[in-house]
């Protein structure tokens, strides 16, 4: 059954009160929001399988543990996505990058998908779907529905701050994912924001504001 893991580790809240901050500049936002993402990786694969491998050491022959199976995939929602993807190969570096792209209609609020590039057996590995906010849960809803509909089944989604709005509609919608959460924060506003959140993420990324 699919868990909801809503992070405590005093290293992530302490960055993540720290691109909270106005002041925070561009440079120092994305190098953090990339360590908090790595950091969410280390809990998002605690539970990856394990085989016993014979090796040699210097001194004897000895059995160590690997990982065993299936391959894994980063696949960040553009653009904001990005911003966790360097973080998160840190950790996992043979990890395969594919990408997703959405906007939200103006007229209807729905996401529309401009954009998506899969490595071509994700259908077979452990996906790990990034996003820094999780607002509404329009983009990763429907994100991971195109996943599903190219037959990926194991996927999990690691995002940096939720809303709880968004948090439930992502259960709802997809209850056989595992969820990881930075922090859950208050509610959304009018506009569709979070409160108190960091603002637009991805303007905060790559200084677009």
């Amino acid at each position: 059954m699919a868990k909801t893991v809503i992070m405590d580790h005093p290293l992530i809240q302490h960055k993540i009160g720290y691109i909270r901050r106005t002041d925070t500049g561009t440079k120092d936002f994305r190098q953090t929001i990339s360590e908090i993402a790595m950091l969410i990786c280390y809990e998002a694969t605690r539970e990856l399988p394990l085989q016993d491998t014979e090796i040699e050491t210097p001194i004897c022959k000895t059995v160590v543990k690997e990982l065993k199976g299936k391959k894994l995939a980063v696949v960040p929602i553009l653009r904001a996505g990005l911003g966790m993807v360097d973080g998160m190969l840190s950790l996992i570096p043979a990890a395969k990058v594919g990408h997703i792209g959405l906007y939200r209609d103006p007229e209807t609020a729905l996401p529309v998908e401009y954009y998506c590039k899969l490595p071509e057996d994700c259908a077979q590995r452990e996906v790990f779907v990034v996003d820094p906010m999780l607002a509404t849960g329009g983009s990763s809803i429907a994100a991971i529905d195109m996943l599903k509909a190219r037959g990926c089944k194991s996927i999990h989604f690691l995002c940096i701050i939720a809303a709880p709005e968004g948090l439930k509609a992502m259960q709802d919608a997809h209850p056989d994912v595992d969820i990881y959460v930075g922090a859950l924060d208050e509610k959304l506003n009018d506009h569709k924001y979070i409160v108190p959140g960091l603002g637009d993420a991805g303007d905060r990324i790559f200084g677009t504001k």
